[in-house]
């Protein structure tokens, strides 16, 4: 499984990958055979899972489970998917979000609230479609470089699946999140550097041993297939339809353009009807090279060291990057990004609107749309998604400084008074 592309080297068994029928490069379309690899042969571009669906309808999906496996004829996993012990990610609540949409502006505003998965953030979507693609292909080993949220996402799938798990993260990670992976494995390695160190020692090791799966190195085309599943969700539960606008955190990128090929797929099928959606990216200015180059009216993503608090989004050099701006610009969003303390503004906004505790990429996200509001780049007429990617308590140190009680007094009911609460 170290291989970059190779001959085949596992006998996969009939259905092993659903309805997926290979892989393809984005930018040649060049075809290779399923299995671990991530850059086209032909030209190094990236590869993704290429189907043949055949008939797909609402009422098969409404009859599966509530979990991501509902769309499972939509993802290359086989067929009996539920059968493996995996974490069962999915179908999380979309709230109406009247409050904050009040005070924002918004006439028609919802959050697709992923903060309640199992390990509480999105990833552990993409980490079970990992999961199967890894079982399929007799990995030894499931392994992961992250910033935090998809380490505790591995590291808590691949106990649930009794593999062997090895998480890296950059060593400066905020130790809740650090705590949530080694609780779950006790192989957690530290590495000095940012994500993209951590990334690159990833795929050296994933060039020299044989047997690891990296969620979103080598089994990356499957990896990535998981974040469709979000927007699967949000146009079932809006009736079968979708939005007309919706706002994604952008790290890699890979979210964003997975939301937006599951929008085309459910119009391929005929799930929902075809209509006009717009798109945006959501960066913190302390690592926002996709914004820099949307509003540079560039095509090239330079490379930056990231310097946000917003760690789960401090990917330098993205590498959905350049896909990010081609959607957004196709679909008339926008790439935005906001500054550090806007992103605490948009954690405690959300929190005091709807009850909702995010982390530093929600509180980017929610930044970023009051942002577009006030730069008039988001039309508040229309109906908007807002995605929450994962919950507060992982990011505590972000607000701890921000929020905190309203007066300390002695326990009688004249200091209660004076201190004008009532």
């Amino acid at each position: 499984m170290s291989a970059v592309v190779a001959e085949k080297t596992t006998t996969l068994r009939e259905g092993a990958f659903g309805n997926a029928t290979n892989l393809a490069c984005r930018e040649c379309g060049h075809q290779v055979e399923l299995g671990p690899f991530y850059a086209c042969p032909e030209c190094f571009g990236p590869l993704e899972v290429a189907y043949e669906f055949g008939a797909v309808t609402r009422e098969q999906i409404e009859a599966g489970p509530a979990n991501i496996w509902r769309y499972k004829a939509l993802l290359p996993v086989p067929t009996d998917i539920e059968t493996s012990p995996n974490t069962e990610p999915g179908f999380t609540r979309l709230l109406r979000a009247t409050n904050l949409g009040a005070e924002l502006g918004i006439t028609n505003l919802w959050v697709k609230d992923d903060s309640t998965n199992p390990t509480n953030s999105f990833k552990d979507r993409v980490v079970a479609c990992a999961l199967s693609a890894a079982r399929e292909l007799g990995a030894k080993v499931f392994a992961c470089p992250s910033t935090g949220n998809l380490a505790n996402a591995v590291a808590a799938a691949g106990a649930r699946a009794g593999i062997k798990t090895v998480v890296f993260i950059p060593s400066n990670l905020e130790q809740p999140k650090q705590v949530n992976s080694a609780v779950f494995t006790e192989s957690l390695v530290a590495v000095n550097g940012n994500y993209d160190d951590v990334n690159k020692l990833a795929s050296e090791i994933a060039g020299e041993e044989d047997g690891w799966a990296f969620v979103n190195v080598n089994v990356r085309p499957f990896y990535a297939e998981g974040s469709k599943t979000l927007g699967y969700e949000i146009a079932e539960q809006l009736g079968w339809r979708l939005p007309d606008q919706v706002v994604i955190p952008v790290a890699s990128g890979s979210q964003l353009t997975k939301v937006h090929k599951s929008f085309q797929e459910l119009v391929k099928l005929g799930l929902v009807e075809d209509k006009p959606y717009r798109i945006y990216g959501a960066q913190a200015a302390g690592c926002s090279p996709v914004s820099v180059a949307y509003k540079a009216g560039v095509d090239a993503i330079r490379p930056v060291k990231p310097d946000t608090i917003a760690k789960s989004l401090a990917i330098g050099n993205p590498a959905d990057g350049i896909y990010v701006l081609d959607i957004c610009r196709e679909t008339g969003g926008a790439v935005e990004d906001v500054t550090d303390d806007e992103v605490r503004d948009g954690i405690v906004l959300l929190a005091r609107t709807e009850g909702i505790f995010t982390e530093t990429a929600g509180g980017t996200t929610v930044a970023v749309l009051k942002k577009l509001v006030e730069t008039g780049q988001l039309d508040t007429s229309l109906e908007t998604v807002v995605i929450n990617t994962g919950h507060g308590l992982k990011t505590l140190d972000a607000v701890s400084g921000k929020v905190g009680p309203a007066a300390t007094i002695e326990p009688s009911y004249a200091a209660f008074a004076a201190t004008g609460l009532a």
